[in-house]
């Protein structure tokens, strides 16, 4: 029996860590085949992938990981929780037998102890964050203020570090939906995870990375040490190809076209659109010419980064509430398959059988609201692409069977 072990990626782009990560992952739980879930054209801070899903399926594929199952949209670009949720449901369905992740904890025993901690003192902790939510912070900052005020939370985990509170929910979603996956994780070292400055000779963020390969517009020579051969010749082919990486620059001119023409009213029914926060966006995508202009004239305290980027992306793709509402309690309801390895076909043909949902190598194969709004944002990130790079991204979303390695 193949033993399976799963990880939850963006992969924007693959480097150095990813690739001790995933080494790590193959050594701590022995498994022949690593199953990873990535997120599709957009990501969880609300930004558009670097380069397109089939490039980092590519990347993944020839670095080591043996099946790349797509996360959707309507869970990819969601706060942690439900961003975990449904990755944690694909890993299931898949049937993998490990989660590994990183951390900056190190020790699995510290997240399952936290989780009991938090169930205990579960009134106390939300009620602290509604007090500093009211107090003008972020969600984030209010759960990791109320955390901060429980009695004895030192004894636990630090949840005001990113990959915790990302390990945190993974390890929660999985006793949630009482999932048979056993979670691990890997103590994370260098590189900080939004760090944007290259520190060490071989491991760079990949914040740092995506910074230097936007800023410079070199193409990716600049961060040959921090990525391994694979991922540094896919990052030159997509730049031959296009001239450009893809990202907000590209597509804030629809945004700001967006912004400008639409009601009130129909800004409001945009997913995350609360306490008038699209008329601060309208307001802002009036005075500013560029996307980073832009995100300085919205940030507040109240509202992160993130929650602003995940917001306007929103308003791009015009995705309701109505949309995205039925993943808040909802498991992903179908495997769509990116790429896979000659090892990962001959665990699919094993499982294939005994799959309890879906398996869709084409796109045009099943039908389900959450492949709709697939659809729908392919063709907005397309939009990021000139001409005839337009139409052969479309071609391989709609028309292309998963990459084979």
């Amino acid at each position: 029996m193949m033993k399976t072990a799963g990880v939850i990626v963006e992969y924007n782009p693959f480097h150095n860590g990813h690739l001790y990560h995933l080494e790590e992952t193959k050594k701590t739980t022995g498994a022949d085949i690593v199953i990873a879930v990535m997120s599709g054209s957009f990501l969880q801070r609300g930004e558009p992938a670097l380069v397109d899903k089939w490039s980092r399926t590519k990347m993944a594929l020839e670095n080591g990981i043996d099946l790349v199952i797509e996360l959707p949209y309507v869970y990819s670009t969601q706060k942690a929780e439900v961003f975990a949720k449904g990755a944690v449901s694909l890993l299931t369905a898949i049937g993998v037998d490990e989660l590994c992740f990183g951390s900056e904890a190190g020790l699995i025993q510290d997240f399952e102890k936290t989780m009991s901690f938090i169930k205990e003192n579960d009134k106390d902790y939300n009620e602290k964050i509604q007090l500093f939510m009211s107090e003008g912070n972020s969600y984030p900052k209010a759960a990791s203020l109320a955390f901060q005020s429980l009695k004895d939370h030192e004894t636990v985990l630090d949840l005001s570090l990113p990959n915790n509170i990302l390990g945190y929910q993974y390890v929660k979603a999985i006793d949630e939906q009482k999932s048979h996956i056993q979670a691990q994780t890997i103590l994370r070292t260098k590189a900080g995870y939004h760090e944007e400055s290259f520190t060490d000779k071989k491991i760079a963020s990949a914040t740092a990375i995506r910074k230097e390969l936007l800023s410079e517009d070199l193409g990716p020579q600049n961060v040959k040490a921090f990525v391994p051969e694979p991922t540094y010749h896919e990052l030159n082919r997509f730049y031959r190809s296009h001239n450009k990486y893809h990202g907000w620059h590209r597509l804030y001119p629809f945004l700001r076209y967006k912004l400008l023409t639409s009601s009130q009213k129909d800004l409001k029914k945009i997913y995350e659109a609360e306490e008038g926060l699209e008329n601060r966006l309208v307001s802002a995508a009036k005075a500013s010419a560029d996307f980073m202009s832009f995100m300085e004239a919205v940030k507040t305290k109240r509202y992160t980064w993130t929650r602003l980027q995940r917001f306007a992306l929103h308003i791009l793709t015009n995705t309701v509430k109505d949309d995205m509402k039925p993943a808040l309690h909802t498991d992903a309801p179908y495997l769509r398959l990116l790429g896979m390895s000659s090892a990962g076909r001959m665990y699919l043909n094993k499982v294939k059988s005994s799959l309890t949902i879906p398996l869709v190598a084409n796109i045009n194969q099943f039908n389900h609201p959450f492949l709709d709004i697939e659809k729908k944002v392919s063709e907005v990130y397309a939009l990021g692409f000139d001409g005839s790079d337009q139409e052969a991204f479309l071609k391989k979303e709609f028309t292309s069977s998963p990459i084979m390695i």
